[in-house]
């Protein structure tokens, strides 16, 4: 009997690696289970962080929410202001907005096991404290088809003009006014 695409067990999905720089402190694994159900409004991915990682830099988000719930392991929750441990059985709601900075250390002895729930409201901006950047972000990653996504350096701010040189405004008028 064949399963039903909305119902998956964890051990049918692989274990996606983190791409964070070598010799840093971005690490671990996580599974998209969300997009491989067919879930539309929310996604959830489950991870897993080594001692001494953490998954993802400090960071904000404007339009989504997410929840951590902690399986197994402890480790330290950056929150706005605040550095709060964690242990398994917490769990953990980051609202949208600018207040609420975060990022999950495994600063414990073993794996550091979470499910992230977030909502998925798009276009999302987010805003990471630590490296002063940007992120602008027209859907998910690991969509089929992927929408605009990009990180700029907040300090590089431009004149809403800068760069345009209406080349191709002037091309149009100029063919308009051929007879």
């Amino acid at each position: 009997m064949a399963r039903h695409p909305h119902v998956i067990n964890l051990s049918e999905l692989a274990w996606d690696r983190i791409n964070g720089p070598e010799d840093s402190p971005f690490g671990g694994q996580r599974k998209r289970v969300g997009l491989k159900i067919g879930a539309e409004k929310l996604g959830y991915s489950f991870f897993k962080v080594p001692p001494g990682k953490t998954s993802f830099p400090y960071h904000t988000h404007t339009g989504n929410e997410e929840m951590i719930h902690i399986i197994d392991g402890a480790g330290t929750l950056r929150f706005g202001k605040e550095e709060l441990q964690v242990t398994a059985g917490d769990v953990i709601a980051c609202p949208p907005g600018s207040d609420y900075p975060h990022q999950l250390i495994n600063t414990g002895g073993a794996d550091l096991n979470y499910l992230v729930v977030s909502t998925m409201e798009y276009p999302d901006i987010s805003q990471y404290p630590d490296s002063n950047k940007i992120g602008a972000y027209e859907s998910t990653a690991g969509r089929p088809v992927q929408g605009f996504r990009a990180l700029y350096v907040r300090d590089k701010n431009v004149n809403y003009y800068d760069g345009e040189d209406g080349k191709e405004v002037e091309r149009i008028l100029a063919q308009r006014s051929k007879p």
